[in-house]
């Protein structure tokens, strides 16, 4: 299977796999955004917006990774969480 077809059936795999603690959530989705666009831009939010900003850091700790990178780490990480 091509990368790009494994990152999409593992994104249909986590959607289904119902509500997942944060930490989860937020290490998926920073791997979902530098897999997509590649390293974070703009500024980071203010501490007032808590859920803002820990996504932005989630993301932000992907910094460098390339998005096949980033693409391959949630597959792999998508298939430890489905167990």
């Amino acid at each position: 299977m091509e990368l790009n077809e494994a990152f999409e059936d593992a994104i249909f795999r986590v959607d289904g796999l119902g509500k997942q603690p944060n930490d989860v959530m937020l290490k998926l989705y920073g791997l979902f955004k530098q897999a997509r666009f590649g390293d974070v831009t703009g500024d980071r939010p203010s501490a007032f917006d808590l859920r803002g900003r820990a996504k932005f850091d989630a993301w932000a700790a992907r910094k460098g990774l390339s998005k096949d990178e980033a693409m391959t780490t949630y597959i792999e990480y998508a298939e430890e969480l489905a167990g």
